[in-house]
């Protein structure tokens, strides 16, 4: 086979499996609605049982053509603990030694946890 063949079916199979891999039943889904922007939660499961997170922001985009913007992150279990550590230090940080003064339960909204 020729070497452009095998290369657009190793292009074409890695579009299918990242599809198929985007595509995966999710096990459980949080939405938080937060101003102009929403995020969303989902745990997945991998075609051996194994399970991931995928956090995605959504928002619209600044043309107003209507359509959204959306940018993911997949999170792995074995990342799991240090990306929570990690999360937890930098909002502690913000919190209590960048803006200590500062309200955070200002944009707390009770429409947020109806998702």
């Amino acid at each position: 086979m020729p070497r452009e063949i095998i290369s657009l079916n190793k292009k074409k199979m890695m579009q299918e499996e990242n599809y198929n891999r985007d595509s995966q039943e999710e096990i459980f889904s949080k939405r938080v609605r937060a101003g102009k922007r929403t995020y969303f939660f989902d745990v997945k499961a991998t075609r051996n049982n194994d399970y991931y997170i995928t956090i995605t922001e959504s928002k619209r985009s600044k043309f107003d053509d209507g359509n959204f913007i959306k940018m993911k992150i997949h999170l792995y279990k074995e990342d799991f603990n240090k990306f929570s550590d990690g999360l937890a230090e930098t909002i502690g940080h913000v919190k209590t030694t960048l803006l200590p003064e500062y309200n955070f339960d200002e944009y707390d909204r009770q429409d947020d946890d109806l998702a």
